[in-house]
């Protein structure tokens, strides 16, 4: 089987979680062919790629980050073709309705697999009035309807880049030089939005299945991204408008025509069913994480510091270590001798900064006598330190893990010290309740006593403590691992091709045994045996 595995800013080049499923899948499926067709954005990111298997015939990267002009530039018919399928895109953008929005994106992809790329077309005059007419026609949303000229050119320099893989050569049909992604058996997009598009074509032009997974929804995340920039220079309410209604119309178009959805959670499942897909459509395949790197601390009967919490992550405001801080100020006041040790993988370093001066002024440098040098109860680590030289010993260096998030997709952290036989403590935030199952302790955001008042019942009663890691190892085992996911999308790979879907030249997969396309006197019509006499001709 050929598998065309679309991705962006991901494998073959990112670090992180977004990487290391995609890896661990291609390494899992060895028997079929992977063709990786990677939507970059940096310079820097394609440098740094990493080593793939043989299965892997073929990587195609597009850049995002790069000026897109091919030089082209349409005739008079082909402007007026242009103009034509614009206008139904961005009307479905100023009013929300899908079918305009559809009719314009697949109009626009019929012209650019035709005549070549549209960065000329998208930045011309014709395009910004097209614009224009459309915000302020009847139906357009109010914030959309007072955009300026600035906000007009600032939106179609974003969408220019957003409908590159429309101009992409990934769809030719030249069986000689191995096809594109007309030539795969099916189409899988690793994430949705803009890394879904050359799918939603793959589709549209050849009938080639298309299977979109979800760990994090993309149009989540735009929102979220927006949120953030909320108030700093250069950032426009109308373009934020304009943005957000144009993921909302292409997660929706994406969620209609995909042959099958997987989100790795009920919280993205319920994104996805909301933006209008199906039930019947819909699985939930838990990511998969390799269990053999929390083995030796998951099974030793060593529970880690009885005095000790944990906290591994991204140190970033969405964690929320400020209200960690202040939760572990009361634990400390009932339980003087507990210690916090924060590991951070990585830091947004104006933040790490003022929970290091928070951290500072709530617990002053303590000292058992007064010849002993002082410490703080609070410590911040680095993963790969002296003491923590692996994820798994950081985990390990306490026995209450905790997550203190106000946002979270999947708690890939916690999927962790779960594989790794800790307690935890989270707040309810995206798929924290699912990933925990009640295994672990469970308590609102943003409220540092609740948090204080679950860690110190954990650190009161460690035997409680360590039935509860026990069955989150168990759990964890069970649902996370990366032999359930690779062999839930084996199982949904041949599903997809046993589906028979119909291409546009009406070949059915399966339709005709492989034999018959072996070359030879017995694959002609003539080659047959002889009908047998039937009993009425032989009297």
């Amino acid at each position: 089987m050929r598998i065309g595995l679309l991705t962006e800013g991901g494998y073959p080049y990112a670090t992180g979680e977004a990487r290391l499923w995609c890896d661990r899948l291609v390494r899992g499926l060895p028997q079929h062919e992977f063709e990786i067709y990677a939507l970059s954005r940096s310079a820097e990111q394609e440098r740094a790629r990493v080593p793939l298997p043989e299965h892997v015939t073929r990587v195609r990267t597009a850049p995002l980050w790069a000026p897109a002009d091919d030089g082209r530039t349409y005739s008079r018919r082909e402007r007026r073709r242009f103009v034509d399928c614009f206008k139904e895109l961005v009307q479905g953008i100023c009013t929300g309705e899908a079918q305009p929005f559809a009719a314009g994106l697949y109009g626009l992809a019929g012209l650019a697999r035709e005549q070549g790329g549209m960065y000329a077309a998208l930045r011309s005059e014709s395009a910004v009035r097209a614009l224009e007419s459309a915000c302020r026609a009847p139906g357009a949303a109010r914030t959309v309807q007072s955009a300026q000229v600035a906000d007009l050119l600032e939106f179609v320099d974003e969408l220019e880049v957003m409908l590159r893989p429309l101009s992409l050569d990934w769809y030719e049909e030249n069986a000689q030089a191995g096809g594109g992604l007309g030539e795969a058996d099916i189409c899988h997009a690793t994430a949705g939005g803009v890394a879904a598009l050359p799918g939603l074509l793959a589709k549209r032009f050849f009938g080639v299945p298309l299977l979109v997974t979800e760990y994090g929804v993309q149009l989540r995340a735009h929102y979220l991204a927006q949120l953030d920039t909320r108030g700093e220079p250069g950032t426009r309410p109308a373009v934020r408008a304009l943005l957000a209604a144009f993921h909302l119309r292409l997660a929706t178009e994406i969620y209609a025509r995909a042959d099958f959805l997987t989100p790795g959670n009920a919280h993205a499942r319920r994104w996805q069913e909301r933006c209008g897909a199906t039930r019947e459509r819909l699985r939930t395949v838990h990511p998969g994480m390799e269990a053999d790197r929390f083995a030796t601390v998951g099974e030793a009967a060593d529970c880690g510091d009885p005095d000790t919490l944990v906290w591994v992550g991204r140190a970033e405001p969405a964690k929320d270590l400020i209200a960690l801080l202040h939760a572990f100020a009361e634990v400390r006041r009932a339980a003087p001798g507990t210690r916090l040790r924060i590991f951070a993988t990585a830091v947004v370093p104006d933040y790490l900064a003022g929970c290091r001066a928070l951290a500072a002024q709530l617990f002053p440098d303590e000292a058992a006598d007064s010849v002993t040098a002082g410490e703080n109860p609070v410590t911040f680590e680095e993963i790969g330190g002296p003491e923590a030289p692996t994820t798994a010993e950081a985990y390990g260096a306490g026995r209450v893990v905790v997550l203190s998030s106000v946002i979270e997709g999947f708690p890939v952290t916690l999927a962790e010290a779960m594989l790794c036989g800790r307690a935890t403590v989270s707040t309810d935030v995206g798929a924290v309740c699912e990933v925990i199952g009640g295994t672990g302790l469970v308590v609102p955001p943003r409220n540092p006593r609740a948090l204080a008042e679950a860690c110190l019942s954990l650190l009161r009663d460690p035997e409680r403590a360590q039935r509860l890691g026990a069955a989150a190892r168990a759990r964890a085992l069970e649902l996370f691992t990366v032999e359930q996911n690779v062999a839930a999308f084996q199982e949904i790979y041949l599903r997809l091709l046993a589906k028979g879907s119909v291409r546009p030249d009406g070949e059915i997969p399966f339709a005709s045994p492989p034999e018959a396309r072996v070359p030879g006197h017995w694959t002609s019509p003539t080659w047959a045996p002889a009908p047998e006499p039937s009993p009425e001709a032989a009297v």
